[in-house]
């Protein structure tokens, strides 16, 4: 998709810019949602307050026998150390740490010891999923909490404007009188409902009345009745994207450059309408953050032929020829392509969605030399690396005894001599977690001490390696091994240093 630049909308260190910052600010708690058509140009003030309406905090989309955690993570904790905790997690983190912040954030639990009616937990792991770009299960969560509160519509809104599923929430939004859109929104869904002469009579209203900013005036303008502006130079980009203008300004036809913004808003570019460069980088970003699957990520590389050379499309055309050469399961043709096509994913940063598309397979394929040993590392970062690790040790094929032992969980008695090696080798005997973490468990804190945990790792993988350690000691303790050999082994073969 070719569009207007816009600054980029990310912190110093390179994190994401958190939902918080992002979220459109689509309902307000005045004025209500009143039909556009009214005998005087005022909103009445309204105040709506549910007396009967429960936390949302236990609902999630995985029971306890699927995420293998106990309903009470978050029942012996405060609601607000929580909630900062969830904020606090780095959404740019190994792919391990990833998929279990997100199975943390969909579990079904039950509430945190003094929650109330507001929900604050239940909306950051919503908004925890969004920085992930985790935009469906985001959508349905909040679709079975039911979003009947301004400040989880307004993220449901957001997520339909970004899956293009607006429709169901501007019919929402006119149907739920306690849900009061701002102007800017109103108009927007009044449009889409097929119900221009409304929409351009409440422009004009709060045009005249003050009610929006001229900015805004003027997106809503082209957004009504674009023919009246063409031949006009492009719209300046607002330093703030929401959603909400995201969407207005594809539609008037000056598309905005998703690079810059929020990972979420990189589902936009899947898209079969979006140029197919366009849809490889994205895709290529949302694979670094585990939002999208491995069949997503093959169907955009392997869609069309590459129109031209270098980056992306040598990316492209390695996944190619080695995808073809996997289906023939041909030894010459894999070990020919493989090496490249491991070269592209990692300089894609979608090595664990290679290895969960072609690790198993690879080890059916008679390899030597180079080929060998990327096959046996793909191997490793796949979910079958127990397996991977059991195959290569009883062939005596000569690979990192120290790769295998992390695939056994049994490290003590095998050499290691760099600092990662050791720290990950120290975590794998008999002694407990920390005190900080291990009091957190005895009280009955489990989802404190994980959430600490995953930061704990994240520090520990950018230097302090005795984090780690402590880490990998707390998942192995409550019974997290598979995380913790994951994590472990993706620290030792995935480099994530620049």
């Amino acid at each position: 998709m070719t569009g207007t630049l816009v600054s980029a909308q990310s912190d110093p260190q390179g994190e994401p810019l958190s939902a918080i910052d992002w979220l459109s600010r689509s309902v307000e708690t005045a004025p209500a949602f009143e039909s556009p058509v009214v005998a005087n140009a005022t909103s009445p003030d309204v105040s709506v307050t549910a007396l009967d309406r429960t936390s949302k905090d236990p609902i999630g989309l995985l029971p306890p026998d699927v995420t293998g955690l106990p309903r009470d993570i978050w029942s012996a904790s405060k609601e607000a150390v929580l909630v900062d905790l969830v904020r606090a997690e780095r959404v740019n983190t190994l792919p391990a740490l990833q998929e279990f912040l997100k199975i943390l954030m969909l579990a079904e639990a039950d509430p945190p010891l003094d929650a109330d009616a507001e929900g604050a937990l239940f909306l950051a792991r919503v908004d925890k999923l969004l920085d992930l770009g985790a935009l469906e299960p985001a959508q349905s969560l909040i679709e079975q909490a039911d979003p009947d509160t301004a400040p989880l519509f307004r993220r449901w809104f957001d997520v339909a404007l970004l899956t293009g599923t607006e429709d169901n929430a501007c019919e929402a939004m006119r149907e739920t009188p306690s849900i009061a859109p701002t102007f800017s929104a109103r108009i927007f869904c009044l449009a889409r409902n097929g119900d221009w002469p409304a929409a351009a009579l409440t422009l004009n209203t709060r045009r005249v009345l003050g009610d929006i900013t001229p900015q805004e005036e003027a997106l809503l303008s082209r957004f009504l009745d674009p023919e009246l502006y063409e031949g006009e130079p492009p719209l300046t980009p607002p330093a703030r994207v929401s959603p909400l203008t995201f969407r207005m300004h594809a539609a008037i036809g000056e598309p905005l450059i998703t690079a810059n913004l929020p990972l979420a808003f990189s589902h936009a570019d899947l898209q079969s309408t979006t140029a197919w460069k366009s849809q490889l980088e994205a895709t290529e970003r949302l694979a670094r953050h585990g939002a999208i699957s491995e069949n997503i990520l093959l169907k955009h590389y392997t869609a069309r032929t590459p129109a031209a050379s270098g980056g992306i499309w040598d990316r492209a055309a390695a996944i190619q020829q080695f995808d073809v050469a996997m289906r023939s399961r041909n030894p010459v043709e894999v070990g020919r392509t493989l090496p490249d096509a491991w070269a592209a994913m990692q300089q894609a940063r979608a090595e664990v969605q290679f290895a969960k598309l072609y690790g198993a397979a690879l080890q059916e394929v008679p390899l030597s030399g180079e080929a060998a040993v990327i096959a046996f590392k793909v191997g490793l970062l796949s979910p079958d690396y127990e397996a991977v690790a059991i195959a290569v040790q009883n062939a005596d094929a000569g690979f990192d005894p120290f790769l295998i032992g992390i695939a056994h969980g049994i490290l003590q008695d095998l050499p290691a001599n760099a600092a990662r090696a050791l720290a990950i080798q120290d975590a794998f005997d008999s002694r407990p977690p920390p005190p900080q973490l291990q009091s957190k468990v005895d009280d009955g804190k489990l989802g404190e001490a994980l959430l600490l945990a995953l930061a704990l790792f994240e520090a520990g993988s950018e230097g302090d390696l005795r984090s780690v350690t402590d880490a990998l000691l707390l998942f192995r303790a409550v019974g997290l091994e598979d995380v913790a050999r994951r994590a472990a082994l993706q620290l030792m073969l995935l480099d994530r240093r620049t």
